[in-house]
């Protein structure tokens, strides 16, 4: 797996061994990025929820992202993930939380202009966590959210105060994007 675009273009990512994550495709990488530039309107400070290799993470800071703030529950991975840091070069852009996403939840207090989420398929309490997520201080009315999930999985176009912008289907692989429902 390597970063596609911008400044570590071609840095080669190291991925967990095993079955116990799914690395993002370069396809969908290449989707989710290509929506963002058209619906994020700031990239300054970004959360990668489930992040697994952090490759979507690390592909935000090469595209352009100020920081990035790294949540994975699995400790090999974590350490993956800071390695992959040190590989291209943005590990003073970067901090890993080596802890379920419920308490990062809980934990953090900056509020995010992107939030990428990459929940294990198999998470049934994926729209909780997004329910969580929608109602905690790290999302507000210029966040973007974009939550990569199983097409047997389907997501409401509304949740709490956000709504559905974008969604895309690659095989099995949905792709929702919400935004904050404009009140005016």
């Amino acid at each position: 797996m390597r970063v596609i675009a911008g400044r570590a273009k071609g840095q080669r990512l190291k991925a967990p061994r095993g079955s116990s994550t799914r690395p993002t495709t370069s396809l969908v990488r290449g989707a989710i990025f290509s929506t963002l530039q058209s619906v994020a309107d700031d990239w300054s400070w970004i959360l990668d929820l489930y992040a697994g290799s952090g490759a979507l993470g690390i592909e935000a800071l090469s595209q352009g992202a100020s920081w990035v703030d790294f949540v994975e529950q699995n400790p090999r991975c974590c350490a993956i993930i800071k390695e992959n840091l040190e590989r291209t070069g943005f590990a003073s852009q970067a901090k890993v939380y080596c802890c379920s996403v419920s308490r990062a939840l809980n934990r953090l207090s900056t509020e995010y202009d992107i939030v990428l989420m990459d929940a294990p398929y198999s998470d049934t309490s994926l729209i909780d966590t997004l329910k969580d997520l929608f109602t905690s201080r790290l999302v507000g009315s210029g966040s973007t959210i974009v939550v990569q999930h199983s097409s047997h999985q389907p997501l409401p176009a509304e949740l709490k105060q956000f709504q559905l912008v974008k969604g895309r289907h690659y095989g099995d692989t949905c792709l929702s994007v919400y935004r904050q429902e404009d009140k005016n």
